[in-house]
C-alpha cells in the first residue's frame, strides 16, 4: 500500500459517464483512499473539510462547484489538487447550443486553482492544450480505464439486417450524426438498399432534420441494458463526434459484435488497437468520406482485428489506477523537497 493518502473528491452514484469514472477509481485505488459518502451539498462540504486534513492529495473527478471549496482547502493544507477533466463545459455546452456562464467561470477557476489538469485521453489533452495555452504547463492526461471483466463479448450476436447501422447522441449536435444520415443517404441512392440508422439519446437541436429520413428509427435515451440489446441487433457503430474526449459506447459497440467507424476526435481511440484509417472519419462534415468508408466497413469490418490488437491489461481500471498513484506519489514528493 502507498503511503500517499489521495483524497477522491467527485459524484460517484448518479450514473453519468464521470460518475461512472469516479466509481471505478474508487474501487481499485487503495484502501486508505479517502473519499466523499454525503450526497447532500452541506454535509459534503462538512466531509470534505474534515476529510481533506488525513489527505496527502487531493483528487478532483468532474465539474463540480464544491471543487472550487475543495481546492482551496486542499491549497490552505499544503497538498496538491489534481483536476481530473471529463470535458470541457465551456466548449461542449457551446457546440450543443446551450451556453452556461455560470459553468464555464466555474471550470476556469477550477483549471486556475488545479496543480495539475488531467484529461481523459491523449486527443483531449492536446485540445486542451491548444485551446487553454494559458496553463499548457500543468496539463497531462489519465486515459480512462475499461472494465473488460463488466463487459462481456456477446457471442450469440444476431443482426437484424446486414446494413443495420446505430448511433448515439441523439439530436446534440456535437455528434454530427445529422451527417450520418446524409452519407447513409448516399449510399441509398447509389444502389445499396435496406440500410437503416437506429438513434439513441435525447432530443436536440438536430432531432427533427435526423427524423425526416425514412430510414432512421429514433428510440430517444434507454436504459444501458437496453442499449446493449441495440447494439447487439446492429451490425455497425459508427460515431461522428465533433469533440468526444473518451466515451466508452464504441467499446460497448465492439463488444456486442459491431464493426465500428469512428471520427478521429474520439478520445477512445486511445485505448483501442489495430485501428486503420479506414476504421476512421478524418472530417466529420465530409459525408462523401464517411459513405466511402460505410461501404468499405461493410464489405471487410474490423470487429474482429480491432479487438484482437487491443491491451485489455493495459487499458484495465486496475492499471490506470496504479498510474494515477504514481502521479500522486510524485506530486506529493514534489511538494516536500
Amino acid at each position: 500500500m502507498s503511503d500517499v493518502r489521495v483524497f477522491l473528491i467527485g459524484d460517484d452514484w448518479s450514473g453519468t459517464g464521470p460518475a461512472n469514472v469516479t466509481r471505478a477509481y474508487r474501487d481499485h485505488l487503495p484502501e486508505n483512499t479517502l473519499y466523499l459518502k454525503e450526497k447532500n451539498k452541506v454535509k459534503r462540504a462538512i466531509e470534505l473539510a474534515v476529510k481533506m486534513k488525513k489527505a496527502d492529495c487531493a483528487f478532483f473527478s468532474g465539474h463540480s462547484r464544491q471543487n472550487i471549496l475543495g481546492m482551496k482547502l486542499a491549497a490552505m493544507k499544503g497538498i496538491p489538487s489534481i483536476y481530473l477533466m471529463h470535458g470541457c463545459v465551456e466548449y461542449e455546452n457551446m457546440l450543443n447550443r446551450v451556453p452556461n456562464d455560470r459553468m464555464a467561470d466555474d471550470e476556469k477557476e477550477m483549471m486556475e486553482r488545479a496543480d495539475l489538469l488531467l484529461a481523459v485521453s491523449r486527443q483531449f489533452e492536446t485540445w486542451l492544450k491548444e485551446h487553454y495555452p494559458k496553463y499548457k504547463d500543468k496539463i497531462s492526461h489519465l486515459t480512462n480505464g475499461i472494465d473488460w471483466d463488466s463487459l462481456k463479448v456477446n457471442e450469440n450476436v444476431e443482426k437484424h439486417g446486414e446494413f443495420s447501422i446505430i448511433s448515439v447522441g441523439g439530436g446534440m449536435p456535437r455528434k454530427k450524426i445529422i451527417n450520418i444520415c446524409k452519407a447513409i443517404d448516399i449510399l441509398r441512392k447509389s444502389g445499396v438498399s435496406g440500410i437503416t440508422l437506429t438513434v439513441a439519446g435525447a432530443d436536440g437541436a438536430d432531432t427533427e432534420e435526423i427524423n425526416k429520413y425514412e430510414f432512421v428509427n429514433n428510440v430517444g435515451l434507454v436504459r444501458a441494458d437496453k442499449m446493449l440489446e441495440l447494439y447487439s441487433k446492429s451490425r455497425i457503430f459508427v460515431q461522428n463526434s465533433v469533440f468526444e474526449t473518451f466515451g466508452l459506447a464504441p467499446v460497448e459497440a465492439l463488444l456486442s459484435g459491431c464493426d465500428i467507424l469512428l471520427s478521429r476526435k474520439c478520445g477512445v481511440l486511445s485505448s483501442l488497437g489495430g485501428i486503420n484509417d479506414t476504421d476512421l472519419i478524418n472530417d466529420y462534415e465530409d459525408v462523401d468520406e464517411i459513405a466511402s468508408k460505410l461501404r468499405e466497413i461493410l464489405l471487410k469490418g474490423n470487429n474482429a482485428r480491432i479487438l484482437s490488437n487491443t491491451n485489455k491489461e493495459h487499458t484495465s481500471w486496475e492499471n490506470r489506477s496504479k498510474e494515477l498513484m504514481t502521479i500522486a506519489e510524485k506530486m506529493v514528493s514534489q511538494g516536500q523537497s
